[in-house]
């Protein structure tokens, strides 16, 4: 019960970078997760079983793997290039505390009940700490050493808004998946009222990479769940699902039909999507995606001139010639999770993160586990013009996956006895 809270803590709270832990180095989310492996470790020193599951051996193998490919490049920059100290260690004592937290929890005797448990209780304090961001940025509280906003954007604890998006995309289908396998109303209450929160200040943080992945994964869900409500259910709604069925197949000739109608609307939709941006698809848009653009770029020719060895852990690039980025720090990153790992480690490094993210989506299709996919896919969407696979939601939710079984509706409750 302690750990599962623990575990939770550390995950719900790694994006409060504002919030320092007195005489500390490091943020609540680093010691929460401190605090659960020393803890876990404790209980198997004292006798505590452990469990050899294909999920341990996946991420192990991946682990290994990233490992190599990252001490490879490491030797490569050492050999090619000025390598920064600093943000060298950080990447690794991030990575050396994902290796243990997912290991330990793959490990797990019935890893995925624990999982479910822990999950509760991220969307439980994610739900009560956004109430708190969401007073201080409206002035409703007062907490001192905290700035909630990035000029018109909710950042809430985090440093940048763009780190708090990360975690409202990840918070929002792993709350949906709770909230679609219980049978306990309270369940599906508290996962409702996190979804509805975490949509809330996901939009203001004004991300468009946080919208774009809203609606990409809200289709795909509703594609899932319609594959699978035809699929599966009762025989007393035999006829009404056929009628269902019917009316889809026949709502394909209807949508050819009216397809010249829709083309003279995309126009308007067009201008609708782009209203829903920061900047109403203006400058500020625009100048995100030609930075982007830059780095990848940048990333992608310094990364072959490595041999695609890559580099080591940490950012390798120099500052972009952009007049407002002069005086940001040095190294910078590309902003990808797979070209800056593809910096960091070469081709091997993303050629083993595509094949844990395909083993955990292939581990939620055959456990028929419709939001964990969604979940994975809010991964892949959002990593692509960030890099978010440092954070520890990213591993939870691809230990979640990978743990998963066929699905089957649980009671939800953050208290123990009811798993």
């Amino acid at each position: 019960m302690i750990r599962d809270a623990l575990l939770a803590c550390g995950v719900a709270m790694a994006y409060a970078t504002q919030l320092d832990v007195p005489r500390l180095p490091f943020g609540y989310g680093e010691l929460f997760l401190t605090l659960w492996i020393v803890l876990s470790l404790l209980r198997v020193l004292a006798g505590g079983r452990l469990e050899a599951t294909p999920a341990l051996a996946k991420l192990a193998a991946f682990w290994l793997v990233l490992t190599f490919a990252l001490g490879l490049g490491t030797i490569v920059g050492f050999m090619t290039t000025v390598l920064y100290v600093d943000p060298l260690l950080h990447d690794t004592v991030a990575y050396a505390l994902l290796i243990c937290v997912t290991c330990l929890v793959a490990a797990e005797p019935d890893a995925d009940v624990r999982l479910r448990r822990s999950a509760w209780w991220v969307i439980g304090i994610a739900n009560m700490c956004f109430v708190i961001q969401v007073g201080v940025g409206w002035g409703w509280i007062h907490q001192s050493g905290v700035d909630p906003w990035y000029w018109d954007r909710f950042r809430g604890w985090s440093e940048n808004p763009n780190q708090l998006a990360i975690y409202c995309a990840l918070f929002g289908p792993l709350a949906l998946h709770l909230t679609t396998t219980t049978r306990s109303r309270w369940g599906r209450l508290l996962g409702t009222s996190c979804l509805v929160i975490t949509f809330y200040v996901g939009r203001l943080t004004k991300s468009d990479t946080y919208l774009y992945t809203s609606i990409a994964t809200g289709l795909m869900f509703v594609a899932l769940w319609t594959r699978t409500w035809l699929a599966t259910g009762r025989a007393d709604k035999s006829l009404f699902r056929q009628v269902m069925l019917v009316l889809l197949i026949g709502s394909l000739p209807l949508a050819m039909s009216l397809s010249p109608y829709a083309l003279a609307e995309a126009g308007h939709a067009a201008n609708y999507a782009k209203s829903l941006t920061k900047d109403k698809g203006g400058e500020a848009t625009e100048e995100t995606a030609a930075l982007r653009l830059f780095l990848w770029g940048e990333a992608l020719e310094k990364g072959a001139t490595a041999g695609s060895l890559g580099l080591g852990p940490g950012p390798h690039l120099e500052r972009p010639p952009i007049v407002d980025k002069q005086f940001l720090p040095r190294p910078f990153e590309a902003h990808s999770t797979v070209i800056d790992l593809y910096l960091q480690g070469g081709l091997v490094a993303v050629l083993a993160l595509a094949w844990i993210v395909s083993s955990a989506a292939l581990s939620a299709w055959r456990a028929r586990a419709d939001a964990l996919l969604v979940l994975i896919a809010s991964i892949v969407i959002f990593g692509s013009p960030h890099l978010i696979i440092r954070h520890p939601i990213v591993w939870f939710a691809l230990t979640m996956s990978l743990v998963a079984r066929t699905n089957q509706a649980v009671p939800a409750t953050v208290r123990s006895k009811e798993y």
